[in-house]
């Protein structure tokens, strides 16, 4: 079985996705639909859609970023298992009519979420503590899709992760980052604005052996629902 994962720069990659990805037997094929004249997979086959982040808006008028909002649309209806990760998040949302807009605060290095009560009773974070220190890097933020179930907050930013139906899952933070990805992050062209307005610089390794743990329980959960 494999997943379809869709990446919109080369330096955001799944990372630790892919060690739960091949933990349940399952392969990574990638969409780099950024690429002009890249192919698209055959993703109506695909056992789950994974979408990554970028520094882009998902309110940009690209043609791959239009393609993709068809295909998240058609996943859904066919319930086809989706995750989205940060811009990967917003794009589920706006796919299913929400609005995707900038946030009152960019949340870039290490922020505390708080679980929501739909948590607590959800397939990918029951049993979690009430609050976990995750890595950010976002500007923007996005409305709830209809219907769809609050699952995590942080003081800046009210919709850190939600679900829809039983297996559409939207983070805006990043569980599936390593000290390795963190510290090229930080040199990348397309990053150097938001780093230049960092009060401190980020350590890349403040909470990764935690968040690794963290991100093998969550991504874990999810591979389960494609198998």
């Amino acid at each position: 079985m494999r997943v379809v994962a869709f990446r919109h720069v080369p330096f955001e990659d799944v990372g630790l996705i892919h060690a739960s990805l091949k933990e349940r037997g399952l392969s990574v094929e990638f969409a780099d639909l950024y690429h002009e004249g890249a192919a698209l997979p055959d993703v109506s086959s695909a056992a789950g859609l994974i979408f990554m982040g970028g520094p882009m808006s998902a309110n940009d008028d690209a043609p791959y970023l239009r393609q993709e909002l068809r295909l998240i649309r058609e996943a859904v209806a066919r319930a086809q298992p989706v995750l989205g990760v940060c811009l990967g998040a917003q794009l589920i949302a706006k796919a299913l009519g929400a609005k995707v807009y900038r946030n009152p605060v960019k949340e870039i290095g290490w922020f505390d979420i708080h679980l929501t009560d739909a948590a607590r009773q959800d397939a990918l974070f029951a049993g979690l503590e009430d609050s976990e220190t995750v890595f950010q890097w976002h500007g923007e933020t996005f409305d709830l899709p209809a219907g769809a179930a609050w699952l995590a907050w942080s003081d800046g930013c009210r919709n850190q992760a939600f679900r829809v139906a039983a297996n559409v899952y939207g983070l805006q933070f990043h569980l599936e980052v390593t000290p390795e990805m963190i510290a090229d992050w930080c040199t990348q062209d397309a990053n150097c604005g938001d780093v230049r307005e960092l009060t401190s610089p980020i350590d890349p390794h403040r909470n990764t052996t935690h968040l690794a743990g963290l991100s093998r329980v969550v991504f874990g959960r999810w591979c389960a629902l494609l198998t």
